[in-house]
C-alpha cells in the first residue's frame, strides 16, 4: 500500500514540509509507504485545453505532471500539501493538480482512491485554501479523509511549526486515518471491487436547437 505526498511548497524544508513529515513518519509506521514529489519549487504552467491527453493519455507539456501520473496511479492515496498565499493554495500546486487530474481522466480510475489536503499558514487563510484542494478529491469519486481539525499546521518558519502540539497532532490523526481507511477499502476492494460510477450524462443545459 502506498500513498503519493505532493509537497506544494517552494520551500522544500518550510512549514508544509514539516506537516507532511509528520503524516508521512505516521503512515510508515502504520505499514503504509510513501513517495514525495516537490511542486512547489518547479516550473508548472496550467492547463491550455488542448485536449493532447484525450488522444494521447499523457499532458502535452512532458514535465513533472507527466512523470506524477502513474505514481498517482499506483497509489491508494494522495497527500496534497500546500502553503496559504491569499488564502489560497500555491499557484503552482493548483495548476499541477489541474494537469495532473484532467490528464489522466482517461487513463486509470481514481474511484475510492483516499485524498487529503495539508495546508500550512502564518494565521489565516487556511480553510479557503483547504477547501481549494479537496475539490481535485470529490469530483474523483475519491473518499477525503478527516482528522481531529482541519488538516493545517500554523507558523512562519519550520521552527515555528514545532510550537504548533494541535497541528502536529492532526498530522498524526490524519496519517492514522488514512492508513485505517487505505487498508479497509482495500480489504472490500478484494471481494468486491470498487463501486460502479454511472457517467452517461454530462449535462450543459443546452436546449438542444
Amino acid at each position: 500500500m502506498k500513498v503519493l505526498v505532493i509537497n506544494g511548497s517552494p520551500h522544500l524544508h518550510g512549514c508544509t514540509d514539516r506537516a507532511l513529515n509528520e503524516v508521512e513518519a505516521t503512515l510508515q509506521n502504520e505499514g503504509i509507504e510513501t513517495v514525495r514529489v516537490n511542486v512547489g519549487n518547479q516550473d508548472i504552467r496550467g492547463c491550455i485545453s488542448c485536449l493532447f491527453c484525450r488522444k494521447h493519455g499523457e499532458c502535452v507539456f512532458h514535465d513533472l505532471v507527466n512523470e506524477a501520473a502513474p505514481l498517482f496511479e499506483e497509489a491508494d492515496g494522495i497527500i496534497v500539501g500546500s502553503p496559504t498565499y491569499y488564502a489560497g493554495a500555491n499557484g503552482q500546486v493548483l495548476a499541477f493538480l489541474d494537469r495532473l487530474f484532467y490528464s489522466t481522466a482517461g487513463t486509470f480510475d481514481k474511484t475510492m482512491k483516499v485524498g487529503a489536503a495539508v495546508i500550512s499558514s502564518r494565521r489565516g487563510g487556511s480553510t479557503s485554501a483547504f477547501d481549494e484542494i479537496n475539490k481535485y478529491f470529490t469530483i474523483s469519486a475519491m473518499p477525503i479523509v478527516s482528522s481531529t481539525y482541519w488538516n493545517e499546521v500554523h507558523g512562519f518558519v519550520a521552527e515555528d511549526v514545532e510550537k504548533d502540539l494541535e497541528g502536529l497532532q492532526t498530522m498524526r490523526n490524519l496519517g492514522r486515518n488514512m492508513a485505517f481507511l487505505i487498508k479497509a477499502i482495500n480489504a472490500r476492494k478484494e471481494t468486491e471491487g470498487v463501486p460502479a460510477q454511472e457517467r452517461r450524462f454530462f449535462t450543459s443545459f443546452h436546449d438542444g436547437k
